[in-house]
């Protein structure tokens, strides 16, 4: 009979340790697929101070944003050759600094070219092709109609 049950207790023991290494293997799993949802790209974005502007809302490359004061809540008016020069901006993941609520920010589909651009306060978010370099602020007042957004931005309806 002692012979028997140090062979149980050796298959019993076998038994047991293949499944821990198999839970813990279920749980590398389970944990590496927390990290991947964890791991999914953030855009900071940053507040920036410019001498004549002000402060303002930029990327996390430190390129200024503006708004188009023709577009409506959640419609874009800039097309064409008007998207051409104030391509639309697009993060998926935002982190906003200080003074900003997340929750002011939104994604709309451009009817357009169907791409998706970023809203504030339900406004599209753009860049400016003369602003090539982190800090600049060429488009600030261009035809009375495009402006840097901040967290005391008004939109008029």
């Amino acid at each position: 009979m002692k012979k028997w049950s140090w062979l149980l207790t050796f298959l019993l023991t076998a038994i047991l340790v293949g499944c821990s290494a198999e839970e813990n293997t279920k749980d590398k799993q389970t944990s590496d697929q927390a990290e991947e949802v964890s791991n999914e790209p953030v855009s900071a974005l940053k507040l920036i101070e410019d001498e004549k502007a002000g402060k303002y809302l930029a990327d996390a490359d430190g390129m200024a944003l503006y708004y188009f004061a023709k577009d409506k809540p959640n419609t874009t008016n800039c097309k064409g050759e008007c998207l051409e020069n104030w391509p639309a901006f697009y993060a998926e993941n935002l982190e906003v600094p200080e003074g900003f609520n997340k929750d002011d920010f939104s994604t709309i589909t451009r009817e357009d070219t169907g791409e998706k651009q970023t809203t504030y306060k339900g406004y599209p978010l753009y860049y400016f092709v003369k602003d090539t370099a982190s800090g600049d602020v060429n488009g600030q007042g261009v035809k009375d109609v495009w402006f840097i957004v901040n967290s005391e931005t008004t939109f008029a309806p």
